[in-house]
């Protein structure tokens, strides 16, 4: 636990991205959609009312920035704990201390705890009692999806913030203040910067701020001055000081990929083969994942109307199992683009949804007597008799009841007009019209 010293100039070993953190709003870079003029988030910051909420986005985009402008506007204690490093003792540290504040002072206490997503749910409940009575304004900081990582209650007491990812031209404006500021930036230099080496920084920082600082700063500390004392940064030098960052895969990034290939399925061969390959080749997903999606694409989205996506899904199955990675990429792609291609149908899923629609209506369903077992003596006794073989009549079909007689009559599967459904269709309603 640590009460918050951003603006402490702690020396020379600060960091440029440390040096150059905005100190208020009009310094902030980004997300206009919450901090804009006019803006709810703004208006609570800048009268120092800031209520409990949640602030969730990609790493370098703004959150833990928002919580250091907010320690410099209120008039109450402001307390920071890594959820990394802090306990469920620690925590009731901060409220006791809070209770104290408020009761002999009336003052308030706002608790930043970054990183929420790594408290567990008991560390998080022992935040609940505080954050209902007002004895501390909860502010949370995650990158991870706070609908799989934060408890529903303290969830709902918080007002949920989505900052959005930074883009390239907010990390060139962010270089662009630090190389002409003096006194915390790099000003102090004789720097000359090419348009090319910033904007190749900004683009491998992938709209983290405080990474495009870093390697800014890098580049102007390994860098040797030319004779007059100057430095200059120059595209080698850049690629130098920044690489490729490492894409993140975690839980919530792993389930929109895939949440994302198996709707583009629906409509898009490009964009289903692009998101796969970027997930295994990029994140690291496992192909697996990917198959058995597609295998359960290839009934609820395709179904009847093109069975053999099916066998290809299947197929590419067989193929990974028995090739492996990368050997079985061709197949598994063949069978993406087979399924992305063939007509569509929910025909099946729907039949799915409507059957087990009926069985919840119904208490219990007798079997009816012509469809009974009747392969012991007796049975014709019991009544179970009066069933029609189909394959006894033209065009091997008879009309007859299958169904519970509670719900007979009723139509769960109904086929479209899309590929083979078009052909189903058309035998169910010449069978209908007997």
């Amino acid at each position: 636990m640590d009460l918050f010293s951003f603006g402490e100039d702690t020396g020379g070993g600060r960091l440029l991205a440390d040096r150059m953190r905005p100190e208020n709003l009009d310094e902030y870079i980004g997300q206009e959609q919450i901090v804009g003029k006019g803006k709810l988030l703004r208006r609570a910051i800048e009268a120092d009312q800031v209520s409990s909420i949640l602030l969730y986005g990609p790493p370098g985009c703004g959150k833990t920035t928002l919580a250091h402008i907010i320690s410099h506007h209120t008039r109450g204690e402001f307390v920071r704990l890594n959820a990394v490093e802090a306990s469920v003792k620690d925590v009731r540290e901060v409220i006791e201390r809070a209770e104290t504040n408020k009761a002999l002072y009336g003052s308030k206490t706002i608790l930043f705890l970054d990183e929420v997503h790594r408290f567990n749910s008991s560390r998080q409940d022992a935040l609940l009692p505080a954050v209902e009575k007002g004895t501390i304004i909860f502010i949370g900081a995650t990158t991870e999806n706070p609908f799989h990582y934060v408890n529903g209650a303290l969830l709902s007491r918080s007002t949920l913030f989505q900052l959005e990812p930074l883009t390239s031209e907010h990390s060139m404006a962010a270089m662009r203040r630090a190389l002409a500021d003096e006194q915390r930036g790099l000003g102090f230099m004789q720097l000359e910067a090419d348009d090319e080496a910033l904007a190749h920084i900004a683009a491998m920082a992938n709209g983290d701020i405080r990474r495009a600082l870093n390697a800014l700063e890098l580049a102007a500390m390994t860098t040797p001055p030319r004779p007059d004392g100057s430095v200059h940064i120059t595209l080698a030098v850049a690629e130098e000081s920044i690489r490729r960052p490492i894409v993140k895969a975690d839980e919530s990034t792993q389930y929109d990929v895939l949440s994302a290939f198996h709707k583009c399925i629906r409509g898009s061969s490009d964009a289903a083969l692009f998101w796969f390959l970027y997930a295994v080749e990029k994140l690291g997903m496992d192909p697996m994942t990917f198959i058995r999606r597609l295998i359960a694409a290839s009934s609820e989205d395709i179904g009847l109307a093109n069975p053999q996506a099916m066998i290809q899904a299947v197929g590419a199955l067989d193929a990974y199992r028995n090739n492996g990675w990368p050997e079985a990429r061709l197949n598994i792609a063949q069978a993406i683009l087979f399924a992305v291609e063939s007509p569509k149908s929910n025909a099946v899923a729907m039949a799915i949804d409507n059957a087990l629609g009926t069985i919840e209506e119904l208490k219990s369903a007798e079997v009816p007597l012509h469809l009974r077992d009747t392969h012991y003596k007796g049975a014709v006794k019991l009544g179970h008799e009066g069933y029609l073989y189909p394959h006894n009549f033209p065009g091997h079909y008879v009309k007859q009841e299958y169904l519970p007689k509670a719900i007979s009559g009723r139509k769960f599967y109904e086929a479209t007009e899309q590929g083979n459904e078009a052909k189903i269709r058309h035998n169910q309603q010449l069978r209908r019209g007997l």
